[in-house]
């Protein structure tokens, strides 16, 4: 595999194991024209072929296998990448095998990834609002054993200045657990509210059990030399949040 070079792509900076790897491409490199410009690797949103092709075989590169790439509903499902076919619709991905990639794209959602504290399993899950609040998170966490084993990664999402939702956004959440109202609060426009997606994931994930949870605070709206938006910009590309588990190298 090629190195990854983390001046362009992001490296999860969290206390998982040796043999746990993970990366976060970002819009930078590739060769894909605008609006797409920059590292696309989805196909499904108006992009060249050829050039989400050649994307992904560079990302190849940095990798043991192809990724499973899903197609992502905004649900809650969650399949095992080792035992699929095809391109499965679900909205995570778990393995515990060795060089199986997992992975979810997003362009303002927010990415998860998850690690046993022993290596032993990986996931990936894509967290719109939606699936957030109907329970992506805790249906990934229920496919990975003990939650107070695992490990958790926030990702590149839209932030708490640029997340404009309404009530039915906020009544959704609070109906669930009164503690979310924290993760809103008022905007100018009448019953509209400022949303921290992060802010619910960490409340979601500790009202499960995960205790340690690391990420987060990266902007994809305001943050356009790096990433994707689809709220800031409309027809745009994808990034890419991948996790493994290497095998283990004999001594």
């Amino acid at each position: 595999m090629v190195p990854i070079d983390s001046d362009q792509w992001l490296v999860p900076d969290w206390p998982a194991p040796a043999r746990v790897r993970a990366l976060v491409t970002t819009r930078q490199g590739g060769c894909s024209w605008p609006p797409f410009h920059g590292f696309n690797v989805a196909s499904h949103v108006g992009d060249v072929p050829d050039a989400v092709a050649a994307n992904r075989a560079m990302l190849r590169q940095h990798l043991p296998a192809e990724p499973v790439w899903l197609e992502q509903v905004h649900g809650i499902a969650a399949v095992d990448a080792a035992d699929t076919q095809g391109v499965p619709r679900a909205d995570a991905a778990f393995t515990r095998a060795t060089d199986t990639v997992c992975a979810v794209m997003t362009a303002d959602c927010l990415p998860v990834l998850f690690a046993r504290r022993d290596g032993s399993a990986v996931a990936a899950a894509h967290a719109g609002w939606r699936g957030l609040c109907d329970g992506v998170l805790e249906a990934t966490l229920a496919a990975l054993g003990n939650p107070a084993e695992l490990l958790a990664w926030l990702g590149p999402a839209i932030g708490p200045d640029a997340f404009e939702v309404g009530d039915e956004v906020r009544a959704a959440f609070v109906t669930q657990d009164p503690a979310a109202a924290s993760a809103f609060r008022s905007a100018v426009a009448p019953g509209k509210w400022w949303c921290d997606i992060y802010a619910l994931a960490r409340l979601r994930l500790a009202k499960a059990g995960v205790k340690q949870v690391y990420g987060g605070g990266l902007c994809t709206v305001s943050d356009a030399e790096r990433f994707f938006s689809y709220r800031r910009d409309k027809q745009t590309g994808r990034m890419v949040s991948l996790i493994w588990i290497e095998q283990e190298v004999a001594a």
